[in-house]
């Protein structure tokens, strides 16, 4: 799961930064980046070998991506404390949260839970990341105030819940929904639906999540 996590990222990430642009020393860092991620890729086992020098073409690239947030890196909390903002939901069947915390190339934690109504499923996931804004690269877009985008089989728009600002999917056909929110430009709260009746399910939870809580964690 982590790597293929690393790796998705990795992707994700390149593509936004060639979508952007960037000077010389950031492409060669993308280059390096996209050499570093095509290595995992073909031999999981040298993930560990290559973390520094993967780390530091991220970085390089966290630069030209997200600029200066001013804001400097932080360790993650536990998985631990970020399972206790996940609430019970009414009517739904929660499983036992799961958690996970990765240190190298770059530190982040994130919990994840399941509820379960009949044929319905929702997945939540809040992740930790510490301040490392070139985790949230790959979602610019879709947080961008106004982006809004629809067709006959459904939508995805960018939101703003409770002064936090994200981004909502819905599928008509397969009644799939996506939601999520950056809290305290650090915390990713993303809820995943499937099979539910309308991404106003993944609201209900939402707003049962405690997100001042969460925002306090250190």
């Amino acid at each position: 799961m982590k790597r293929t996590c690393l790796f998705a990222v990795v992707i994700a990430v390149t593509t936004s930064f060639a979508a952007c642009g960037g000077t010389s020393e950031q492409q060669k860092a993308a280059e390096e980046l996209e050499k570093s991620a095509e290595t995992i890729e073909k031999n999981p086992d040298s993930m560990s070998m290559g973390a520094e020098d993967t780390a530091r073409s991220m970085e390089a690239m966290a630069r030209g991506l997200a600029g200066d947030s001013g804001v400097k890196p932080v360790d993650p909390v536990s998985f631990k404390d970020l399972q206790t903002v996940m609430p019970d939901v009414a009517g739904w069947e929660k499983a036992s949260p799961t958690g996970e915390r990765m240190t190298s190339p770059f530190s982040f934690s994130q919990a994840l839970v399941t509820y379960k109504k009949g044929d319905a499923e929702i997945e939540q996931m809040i992740m930790d990341s510490g301040f490392n804004q070139l985790l949230f690269t790959p979602f610019t877009m879709l947080m961008a105030a106004g982006y809004e985008k629809e067709t006959p089989e459904g939508f995805e728009r960018s939101v703003n819940v409770a002064g936090n600002p994200g981004w909502e999917k819905w599928d008509k056909g397969s009644r799939n929904g996506e939601l999520a929110i950056v809290v305290g430009k650090r915390y990713l709260v993303q809820l995943e639906g499937r099979g539910i009746d309308d991404v106003k399910t993944l609201h209900t939870v939402l707003e049962q999540t405690d997100l001042a809580k969460l925002a306090a964690l250190k």
